[in-house]
């Protein structure tokens, strides 16, 4: 087939021509398999936090205390993902396999190493906790519990993510989709067996998803290490010791990456401190709320995905006028679907609250916070995906400064004094003109192009 995913993206690294619409066919082509894995993980995120709901108000505000943490953690695991497939995607551009192949040798072994550091971290801290985050003694025992054995998993979590990360560099978009949608059924299984069957509650919460975790990454890394085409590691020898000109070009991409992700997750652990003294409902209808929000703006990390591939391969071929048609294409592809995910929203603020907690309150609490962002998915799509395709050029810097920088500025200084006055709604009302103000800096990046000038 003449406009087949592989013809297509073979057209980038060969100097093909591309039509307006087979580029936005090749987007498309990537960005469904992508939004698919994508909207898994938040249904596996909604199964755990909605069977974990159904056991009352105080279980759902002890996952919520500590998740903004496990984002922090994750956040640098993804970090350090992305300095690695980054370049893979760029050899790949390139038609250098036999590179992309020793890049992914280096980059197991490093992200592997530093996520047994991050697991180790994260279960010393595991105990005090929830108490430094204002959590009171009804919730402290068993959001310390959760963290500790979700801090553990995070190896199994990075292998997971780094392996469909290289696949998505290399343009497979289909095996970590269906693997990611395999996840979320294990998830529903492995949730079932330790909350119901064996009366585990938050603690089953937390086994069931790092189960799910574990089976998922070893089958993401088998097919990868032995049938990917492109990356597969069989019948070719290579050295696993990283070198410093791989180590120093994944530290460039990834170190604005960590240090942006500490700076975010900062805010989000200072959102936590916030919402905390509002109470055990306010607590429970922030968590729940940001979960179903999910749904709505998932879809967009996917459509991010599918960026940093098709700007990353269209660098590494020196083809920047192409990379940055694929930017547009995907970010204005992200901005109208999750439009049209913030009107369904909207309408059915309610039930999405219903689905997640059986206490009035705090459906009718998430309803209305839900309700007050949708109004800001569009700029919040337009940042995620614009950063997608900046990430695919290598240009991590300045989007980072610039995601600081609104957080900080625009939504926690607001967010401390809207809070005190409105209570969580004002809460939210900080974070979506924050998020519209940011979604405007990164089109005026975009559109400025000196992202591309980075290379």
């Amino acid at each position: 087939m003449a406009d087949s995913k592989d013809i297509l993206l073979s057209s980038i690294r060969n100097g093909g021509s591309l039509t307006t619409r087979q580029q936005l066919k090749l987007s498309l082509l990537l960005s469904y398999p992508a939004i698919l894995a994508q909207l898994s993980s938040v249904m596996m995120q909604y199964i755990d936090t909605a069977m974990v709901g159904h056991l009352g108000a105080a279980a759902g505000a002890a996952i919520g205390l500590v998740s903004t943490c496990l984002w922090l953690l994750g956040g640098f695991c993804m970090a350090a993902t992305s300095g690695f497939s980054v370049q893979v995607a760029h050899a790949i551009g390139a038609n250098d396999y036999k590179e992309a192949r020793s890049i992914l040798r280096q980059g197991l072994v490093c992200a592997l190493s530093f996520s047994g550091v991050i697991a180790l971290l994260g279960a010393a801290v595991s105990h005090s906790l929830p108490y430094w985050l204002g959590g009171g003694e009804d919730i402290a025992a068993d959001a310390g519990r959760y963290f500790l054995i979700m801090s553990l998993f995070m190896p199994a979590m990075l292998l997971d993510w780094m392996c469909a990360a290289m696949l998505q560099a290399s343009g497979n978009m289909k095996v970590p989709s269906i693997l990611a949608i395999g996840m979320c059924i294990l998830d529903v299984l492995f949730n079932y067996l330790f909350i119901y069957v064996l009366d585990m509650g938050v603690i089953g919460a937390a086994l069931g998803s790092g189960c799910a975790e574990l089976l998922t990454g070893a089958a993401m890394f088998s097919f990868l290490v032995f049938r990917s085409p492109e990356l597969r590691l069989t019948g070719e020898k290579g050295s696993f010791r990283p070198t410093s000109q791989v180590v120093g070009k994944a530290l460039d991409i990834s170190g604005p990456m960590a240090l942006q992700n500490v700076l975010m997750r900062g805010a989000h652990i200072a959102s936590t401190i916030i919402v905390a003294p509002l109470g055990t409902v306010a607590i429970a209808a922030n968590s729940f709320a940001i979960t179903a929000e999910s749904f709505c703006y998932m879809p967009g990390y996917g459509i991010a995905d599918a960026a940093t591939t098709l700007v990353g391969q269209s660098v590494g071929a020196a083809r920047k006028s192409l990379a940055k048609r694929f930017a547009w294409i995907a970010t204005f592809l992200g901005m109208g679907i999750m439009g049209a995910l913030s009107v369904l929203m909207y309408i059915f603020a309610p039930q999405m609250m219903g689905m997640l907690s059986p206490d009035s309150e705090v459906i009718t609490l998430g309803a209305r916070c839900l309700r007050i962002e949708s109004f800001a998915e569009i700029g919040y799509a337009a940042s995620i995906v614009a950063y997608g395709a900046f990430v695919g050029a290598g240009d991590t810097k300045l989007p980072s400064i610039l995601n600081f920088g609104s957080m900080w500025i625009i939504r926690i200084i607001p967010a401390i004094f809207l809070t005190r006055i409105y209570g969580l709604t004002g809460f939210w009302i900080a974070m979506a003109v924050e998020l519209n103000f940011r979604g405007l800096l990164f089109i005026i990046r975009l559109k400025r192009g000196r992202w591309l000038k980075q290379i």
